[in-house]
């Protein structure tokens, strides 16, 4: 299995015969729109496609993933709900969920938690490997501009759901997060609550746009927490997931 880092949060998962394209955005390249790993090489592999969109906001959400059905008729969109809801996409489009929810076929099975922001996170069983996606599950605390009260209330939400998603799947092989330093001071907070309360194997960081240095800053708190942590160092970069 690999996982292929896209941009921001998008993400593609190569199991066997399965291909799970993840919040997608843009394409790899930084010079040619519509270039990179999903346009050259992604939409063109055998197999089972699917496209997982986590909500409507445009950086996890791109409609052109839409057209993408003329070159695969066989594609399986399965969107949160909130697309539909702000009309970024019609109702025949796609399989939607919300939090709590379940799609499962012949090949995978994923579950719809919740999320801090809009929309919701994804925990996907896939060829005997668990993974979750956050979508923009994260501690939004934004500890410079905010009040103590909304710091406080930003803190107790993401807990709660971290609680909830703790209780389904206390250990998670690969976990997708946000590791965001727009949030000011003090911005791996939810990265690090998140592993100080789940088991994690492999860690990767996502949500930071360019700021590779800021997103992989996490290493080390990941590493001291047992995690193996994925530095990445740019667009298109794809690794080989081990057995795990």
């Amino acid at each position: 299995m690999k996982l292929d880092y896209i941009y921001h949060s998008g993400f593609a998962i190569e199991a066997d015969g399965v291909t799970v394209i993840i919040d997608y955005y843009k394409d790899s390249s930084e010079e040619v729109f519509n270039k990179g790993i999903v346009h050259d090489y992604l939409l063109e592999k055998p197999g089972v496609l699917y496209v997982l969109c986590s909500h409507f906001h445009p950086d996890h959400f791109n409609r052109e993933v839409l057209s993408w059905k003329k070159l695969r008729p066989d594609i399986r969109y399965i969107f949160s709900k909130d697309i539909l809801k702000h009309r970024r996409a019609s109702a025949e489009d796609a399989t939607y969920i919300n939090k709590g929810d379940t799609y499962e076929d012949e090949h995978i099975r994923i579950q719809a938690f919740g999320s801090t922001d809009v929309g919701i996170s994804f925990l996907i069983d896939l060829q005997g490997r668990r993974l979750f996606h956050a979508g923009d599950l994260n501690n939004w605390h934004w500890s410079e501009e905010s009040t103590p009260q909304e710091i406080r209330k930003a803190e107790g939400d993401f807990l709660a759901e971290v609680r909830e998603l703790q209780q389904t799947a206390p250990a998670v092989d690969v976990v997708m997060f946000p590791v965001d330093s727009r949030i000011g001071k003090d911005y791996m907070r939810g990265a690090e609550q998140f592993v100080e309360r789940i088991k994690i194997t492999i860690f990767v960081p996502m949500h930071f746009s360019e700021d590779y240095q800021g997103g992989n800053a996490f290493r080390q708190f990941a590493e001291s927490k047992g995690c193996r942590f994925l530095s990445i160092a740019h667009r298109g970069e794809s690794f080989e997931l081990p057995n795990l």
